[in-house]
């Protein structure tokens, strides 16, 4: 089945799930190691702060074992929604989004 799935992003993770989508950490996961980066990758960040995303899976129970290795380390609310086809999303990229939330720079220190 495809779902569409939206979920919000636990921010104190943020960091560490970005490396471990740009490093291949998580690209290495069997068996959906390669499908959880390509959703990410097409993941949006809503208006609302919600992520949103679209994948497939063949569990009974719809991610279980994404969420067991990933999305529930890294999201709250996470929710899905059974589609028929693939998801266009609308939102900012979400890998622009963690990219910005990982930025050193973007700590401002206050004195």
């Amino acid at each position: 089945m495809r779902y569409r799935v939206t979920a919000t992003l636990k921010t104190e993770t943020a960091i560490d799930l970005h490396r471990k989508l740009l490093d291949g950490t998580i690209l290495k996961q069997k068996p959906d190691g390669r499908a959880i980066v390509d959703a990410m990758n097409r993941a949006v960040v809503k208006e609302t702060g919600e992520v949103e995303f679209s994948m497939g899976c063949l569990c009974s129970t719809p991610l279980a074992h994404e969420r067991a290795t990933v999305f529930d380390k890294h999201f709250d609310d996470l929710v899905t929604e059974v589609v028929q086809d693939r998801q266009e999303h609308v939102g900012r990229p979400f890998m622009d989004y963690l990219a910005e939330l990982s930025d050193p720079s973007r700590l401002t220190h206050s004195q």
